[in-house]
């Protein structure tokens, strides 16, 4: 008994450890967005800015109210959230299967490896009018366009993983009978898997990025759409919202698909 209190002890105090360390990171994330706060309240009422340039937190705090009275911020936010889930769905699942065939194998590597990166360089703007012309002014460019960001940094991060495999260990695989599809569940991509979540988190950042641009097209809803408009309409403080909200939201999405994945890798 004395053994499995003691056991017992010693896992509740790192498990202590653990939250302890993850409060201070907590607490250490949250200095610079203070600071950043304080400054921006200091320089809005010292009239370094005017109000129409920079508007004060409270304001930004009205028009939160304001929109919220008029029933539209979480239209707004849930129009944006479905179009980056379905885009980057759609491109993550494209970028993983592409960048493991580039990765695993050679001739693969070398027929469209070239003519990835090359598309990569264009940048998100110069898709728009392609895409309005083949697809309308629907839904189907802005999702297209989300998945197109959120693929690149998927596709680019799993193939250079599973093409670094340490060859020790496919060896290690294939001496005991590991081959083709056991051989990518059971080494290549527990191996890779670090990398794998890497790139999925720079895709949906970068979906992210790219839905400013696809709410460029002719579109009525969405942080993007609010963002353009309010730039129109000088509503700067509605501006600077918009700003905030994505950033809040992209942090929230990537936090999440952090935690999936000390989850998983927990599991295993």
């Amino acid at each position: 008994m004395t053994g499995r209190a003691a056991l017992g002890a010693s896992g509740a105090s790192r498990s202590g450890g653990r939250r302890s360390a993850r409060l201070g990171r907590l607490a250490a994330g949250l200095v610079v967005p203070l600071i950043a706060l304080a400054a921006w309240q200091a320089a809005a009422g010292a009239g370094v800015f005017t109000p129409s340039q920079l508007p004060a937190p409270s304001a930004v705090l009205a028009a939160v109210a304001e929109l919220v009275r008029r029933g539209e911020l979480w239209q707004h936010v849930a129009i944006s959230g479905q179009r980056v889930l379905l885009g980057f769905a759609a491109g993550a699942s494209v970028g993983l299967v592409s960048g493991a065939a580039v990765g695993l194998y050679a001739p693969v590597r070398a027929l469209l490896a070239p003519s990835i990166a090359a598309l990569r360089a264009v940048p998100s703007l110069a898709w728009v009018p392609l895409l309005v012309l083949w697809l309308g002014i629907a839904e189907g460019p802005k999702i297209v366009l989300v998945a197109i960001g959120a693929f690149f940094p998927v596709y680019t991060t799993v193939s250079a993983a599973l093409a670094h495999v340490d060859p020790h260990l496919v060896e290690a695989g294939r001496a005991y009978g590991l081959r083709g599809l056991g051989l990518l569940t059971r080494i290549q991509l527990p191996y890779a898997a670090p990398a794998v979540f890497a790139g999925l988190r720079l895709g949906l950042a970068q979906g992210w990025l790219f839905l400013v641009a696809a709410e460029l097209i002719a579109s009525s809803m969405g942080l993007g759409f609010l963002l353009i408009d309010s730039q129109n309409t000088g509503r700067t403080d509605i501006l600077l919202l918009s700003i905030l909200l994505l950033a809040l939201l992209g942090k929230t999405a990537d936090a999440l698909l952090g935690l999936l994945s000390r989850f998983l890798a927990g599991a295993t």
